[in-house]
């Protein structure tokens, strides 16, 4: 820690050395250096030109993305690599561009783009000078191994989580001292749809069966019926609350697992104070960034590879729209594919794709099985990578079967107000020959 002294300073002083025409990297998900960001963005009369990348952050936009606002243009540009609620309304108004990758990917996309200064959030040192980077590793540690000026807000609500996730203080260039609760997600009570939606799943996973799960009412409502079960591991790109419960029942072991056996894998997690209290320090969580997490093979080594991501919507041959409303940018490629292709390759796994069979927009109910996706919707995840597809009245096992035998399952899971307009288009066009009606 020889010198360690010299780097504290203010952050309005750390962020002094961003330049017109920079390349930033804003850390992720709920370790969003957010003060560093203010200080950043408060320059933007001085400031022209400057690139802000990063993937999810939570927070308001006055808070962790005030480089969106309207008029923020000439000063700052943002590229997400994944969109979130605060960054939403910029990318589809056009005052930021969305880039989209595989989440695998972004690491090695993040390092081409080689920027000019990091942002990131660290626990406090420890004794040999080692501090971690919580509960976000994902992209970040690629980020700024990449970065030229790497400046970094030492919170000590940050918990020291174990794996991939330490940086020594000679890798920071400026430490801010903080003192902050990072920011907390609690998903709602899952409606009846979402809960039967989630037993439907359970219905997929077996004792000894590895999971990856996404965020939300209903990868919670899943976890929620897995209390019972023996031996499951984890190896996922996020965690949550869930998994933690299972832990802690009992459920969740790792024993089974091929790769990282005893541990639970993630590369970021979302959760409440509780989550981040129980990751601190804690020898059975193992943070990994990404492009390890996310890795296909990596994720096929284990057995019983059951991977749970949700959709907007679904057409009759099998595309998944999960990352638009149309022509509207919603969120992002993510790590839906990275998951689905590695649970295909994994012995005994099972790619899944979940969603209750309605929305309810502009106080219309309408179905998110389609016949066709809506003009501009983004494929996600390919006709040929879908397997099952899950809502509340059933479970739809998509893949090695025809287009007409997909659009039959499709159907029979469909809300039943639905189901002869869908019936309709399909003999229409040829996919189905029979009479179902």
């Amino acid at each position: 820690m020889s010198g360690a002294k010299s780097k504290w300073v203010s952050a309005e002083e750390a962020t002094s050395v961003i330049k017109s025409g920079d390349k930033v990297f804003v850390g992720s998900g709920a370790a969003v250096p957010r003060e560093l960001v203010q200080a950043m963005t408060a320059r933007h009369g001085e400031l022209r030109d400057v690139q802000v990348h990063h993937i999810l952050t939570l927070g308001a936009t006055e808070e962790t993305a005030p480089y969106t606002a309207p008029g923020m243009e000439p000063s700052f540009t943002h590229h997400a690599w994944f969109i979130g609620p605060n960054t939403r309304a910029a990318v589809n108004e056009g005052r930021a561009y969305f880039i989209p990758v595989f989440l695998s990917e972004v690491p090695n996309a993040i390092t081409r783009v080689a920027p000019e200064v990091a942002l990131i959030q660290v626990s406090p040192p420890d004794k040999r000078g080692y501090c971690s980077l919580g509960v976000s590793v994902d992209v970040v540690r690629a980020a700024y191994k990449a970065s030229k000026t790497v400046i970094a807000e030492v919170n000590p609500q940050q918990p020291q989580t174990q794996g991939y996730s330490y940086v020594h203080i000679d890798e920071l260039d400026y430490l801010v001292e903080v003192d902050y609760p990072l920011y907390t997600y609690a998903a709602k009570e899952p409606t009846d749809e979402q809960r039967k939606v989630g037993e439907n799943i359970c219905t997929l996973i077996e004792d000894g069966a590895t999971l990856q799960v996404g965020i939300g009412s209903i990868p919670d409502a899943a976890l929620s019926c897995l209390k019972g079960h023996r031996d499951l591991g984890v190896h996922s790109e996020m965690i949550s609350d869930g998994i933690m419960r299972l832990v802690e029942c009992g459920a969740v072991t790792n024993e089974r697992k091929h790769i990282n056996p005893g541990k639970v894998i993630a590369s970021f997690m979302l959760g409440t104070r509780d989550l981040y209290s129980w990751a601190d320090r804690n020898p059975v969580l193992e943070m990994r960034p990404t492009e390890y997490t996310n890795d296909p093979y990596n994720v096929s080594r284990n057995d019983k590879v059951v991977a749970i991501n949700s959709a907007l919507s679904i057409d009759l041959k099998g595309q998944v729209c999960s990352d638009s409303l149309g022509r509207k940018f919603y969120s992002g490629i993510g790590g839906q594919v990275d998951f689905i292709r590695g649970a295909a390759r994994s012995p005994g796994g099972k790619p899944i794709i979940a969603m209750p069979s309605t929305a309810t927009v502009s106080d219309r109910t309408i179905s998110r099985i389609v016949p066709v996706l809506d003009a501009g919707a983004g494929v996600v995840t390919s006709e040929g990578d879908v397997h099952y597809l899950v809502t509340e009245y059933g479970i739809a096992s998509l893949h090695g079967h025809a287009v007409g035998e997909r659009a039959e399952q499709l159907i029979s899971i469909a809300h039943p107000d639905f189901r002869e307009d869908l019936y309709a288009y399909a003999r229409e066009s040829g996919f189905i020959v029979k009479k179902l009606f």
